[in-house]
């Protein structure tokens, strides 16, 4: 599993960061989504691919 996300689409919503603390946090200046593990540890990994799912604005993507 490998995560991206794109800031420029992030909306700042904060379901990401909400839903997997240890995978998303959100910046303090702009609120915007930043990614702490592109590769989540696999006890993450649900939360993670939950986190993909809740995004409003599609900012984070999903492979492997």
């Amino acid at each position: 599993m490998r995560l991206g996300v794109d800031r420029q689409r992030c909306v700042g919503a904060g379901m990401c960061a909400l839903t997997a603390p240890a995978v998303f946090d959100q910046d303090e200046e702009e609120g915007l989504v930043v990614l702490l593990s592109p590769a989540p540890a696999p006890e993450h990994r649900p939360a993670a691919r939950m986190a993909v799912g809740l995004c409003p604005a599609e900012a984070i993507t999903l492979t492997g």
